[in-house]
């Protein structure tokens, strides 16, 4: 496993200055593939350090943008909020592909997107318009209905949901395989049974090892 350097950057978004979270493998001179790690609802970029820390030790450039500073949110986000501004994260994370698609460190051919929750539906709907975008992994999150009247292109995918989930039923893993199907695009799916929103312990174990096995599979494989 690779040594890791840890930093915060920032970048322009609407006007705002937005900080991002880098953690990038020790190791002059090189590409890597890229994931860029999306926290959900809560607005806790600092639980993302865990995955990050673990995708930088298996050789990927992970980065975190603070999303929320976008629209000025600065507790959780409720639903009336998320309505309100999920475009504007969106963009802002279609912002900050651009961002780390321009770092030294990373290959701008290899970008992947992570996401919790309303981080997942945020991945899932920039990944349907954004061809930079070369794989994703959702945990318990979905693609917003509307997303298929705007979607031009899709990527590989990776679903991870508890069909316990009071929060985000599991009715929207179904929708995305669905859609992923009628597209013939490769996916793989973990539902696990009687886990609600949120893993923890071996089930978050596993989510995480198929995770860095995804990513390997569909960005540092290529």
């Amino acid at each position: 496993m690779l040594s890791i350097n840890q930093s915060q950057l920032s970048f322009q978004s609407g006007g705002r200055t937005i900080r991002i979270d880098s953690f990038v493998p020790s190791a002059n001179g090189r590409r890597f593939p890229a994931v860029i790690g999306l926290h959900g609802s809560g607005g806790s970029s600092e639980r993302m350090a865990e995955p990050a820390s673990l995708l930088a030790a298996q050789g990927f450039a992970v980065y975190v943008p603070h999303y929320f500073q976008r629209t000025g949110t600065t507790s959780v986000a409720d639903k009336p909020t998320i309505l309100r501004h999920f475009f504007a994260w969106a963009k802002t994370l279609w912002d900050a592909i651009s961002f780390v698609a321009e770092r030294p460190e990373v290959d701008p051919q290899h970008i992947g997107l992570l996401g919790f929750s309303l981080g997942a539906y945020l991945a899932l709907s920039v990944a349907a318009v954004d061809s930079r975008v070369q794989a994703v992994v959702e945990f318990f999150g979905g693609l917003p209905k509307e997303a298929r009247f705007f979607m031009r292109r899709f990527c590989p995918v990776l679903i991870l949901h508890g069909d316990g989930d009071a929060i985000v039923p599991v009715t929207e893993a179904y929708h995305l395989q669905q859609v992923l199907e009628k597209r013939e695009l490769p996916y793989e799916m973990k539902i696990y049974p009687g886990v609600g929103h949120g893993f923890s312990g071996e089930i978050w174990q596993d989510a995480g090892l198929r995770s860095v096995q995804f990513l390997q599979k569909y960005l540092a494989a290529k």
